[in-house]
């Protein structure tokens, strides 16, 4: 096997195990940066080994094993590790840590895949932080690859990633599923992580593209994963849903120049149908049996999108149905951006003049100030009223409010469009 294809069989591997030998290694130490030292070690050792010898039969089995032997050294030969150990309550003397490492060659990762989610989304953590440990522990992705995604520096990830170990070491985080209150917090604070991911693949707060994919398509991964862990927690089957609805339309976002194409001129032809299926799919599981009972706000939020896939053609859309999801949602969620995308939705259904006045509310309550779709929306609506003027300096404002280049271009030609 030549070094590159070593290389490229040690990346796939480590994508697809390093969630799962982290996890275990967390359970065993109690220390999620520990862990996750250990499995870099093992890692490299791969990219030593693998071009000789070639991929193992069992990978993750090798890396683990790799793993538990750098740890049982390090056991041996470091007093600071051996205090560490005890501060944190763990016991790995050989022969228990041999014992216990091959119990977890054969056991099932789910449940421990499913509290290093809990604790890398925990919420002692910045928003930021939260993102860039559940993307480089539960993603496997690379500090480069991050900071490529959310267009910062490697060394920015890199200390948003040691300053996260570093808390969740200091604060002792357990390594466990949380139960009663603080269980419905915290699986709030995964399910936005994991959002958070999505929509910075779908619509790219900066830089020179409008979507990236990779990040949907980890942040659809990481769902799917969840769903599969906690299947009766209808919010997760929501949030799945959500997801792969607006993943579906991926192809019909993007014309030929990389330009945003706005959800009524797509070609809806070109919606990936699989993914509407899997949609409405887990949307069956996120919807309550009873009509009566209260939805989620994923699954609200998903239920739109339901209703815009179901339209064959833009003007088939039932706005009237949209604008009061939308109503339930921002019921449910006080949420200011939720609101002004039900002005849209009312905009469609009742008119722009009913919108106007949902619109011009949140501005005059500076709630959204700084937010670019504000003035976006806004300049819509006085374009439709037949107010270009107006409409042309809304645009302008939002052009000069978004960071993403592509968007502030297509913003700049509404705005040029608006005196013909």
């Amino acid at each position: 096997m030549s070094h590159t294809d070593a290389t490229r069989a040690v990346e796939a591997v480590w994508r697809i195990e390093s969630a799962r030998l982290v996890a275990a290694l967390t359970r065993m130490v109690g220390d999620v940066g520990l862990a996750e030292e250990f499995a870099q070690d093992a890692l490299v050792t791969a990219l030593e080994k693998w071009p000789d010898e070639g991929v193992p039969d069992n990978p993750g089995a090798w890396l683990t094993t790799v793993a538990k032997r750098r740890m049982l050294d390090r056991w041996r030969r470091d007093e600071r590790f051996q205090k560490r150990m005890a501060d944190l309550g763990r016991d790995i003397a050989e022969r228990d840590g041999q014992a216990e490492f091959a119990a977890v060659l054969e056991e099932d990762y789910g449940d421990d895949l499913l509290k290093l989610m809990f604790v890398c989304c925990h919420p002692v953590l910045s928003t930021e932080a939260r993102v860039a440990l559940t993307l480089r522990l539960l993603g496997g992705l690379t500090t480069e690859e991050v900071a490529r995604a959310f267009l910062v520096s490697e060394s920015t990830v890199a200390q948003r990633v040691v300053r996260a170990k570093r808390t969740l070491a200091d604060r002792q985080v357990p390594f466990e599923v949380p139960v009663g209150e603080d269980r419905d917090a915290r699986l709030a604070s995964v399910l936005e992580v994991v959002y958070l991911v999505f929509n910075e693949g779908y619509a790219a707060t900066s830089g020179g593209d409008w979507i990236r994919p990779e990040l949907c398509d980890e942040a659809m991964r990481l769902g799917r994963v969840l769903a599969a862990l906690l299947p009766r927690e209808r919010e997760v089957h929501g949030l799945v849903a959500l997801m792969e609805l607006h993943a579906s339309r991926f192809r019909a976002r993007v014309g030929p120049d990389g330009e945003p194409v706005p959800l009524a001129e797509q070609d809806r032809t070109r919606w990936d149908r699989r993914l509407v299926t899997r949609g409405f799919r887990a949307l069956r599981h996120a919807l309550p049996s009873d009509p009566s009972e209260p939805r989620g706000p994923y699954a609200l939020q998903a239920a739109i999108a339901a209703k815009h896939a179901q339209a064959a053609k833009a003007e088939d859309t039932d706005w009237a149905g949209i604008a009061g999801l939308y109503l339930a949602l921002a019921l449910a969620t006080r949420s200011p951006v939720v609101e002004l995308n039900r002005a849209v939705a009312v905009s469609m259904a009742d008119g722009p003049e009913p919108a106007l006045d949902i619109v011009d509310s949140l501005r005059d309550a500076g709630v959204l100030d700084g937010y670019h779709l504000l003035p976006a929306v806004r300049g819509d609506l006085l374009l439709r009223l037949d107010r270009p003027d107006e409409a042309r300096e809304e645009f302008e404002r939002a052009a000069g409010l978004t960071l993403n280049e592509r968007e502030r271009d297509h913003l700049r030609v509404r705005a040029g469009s608006c005196g013909a």
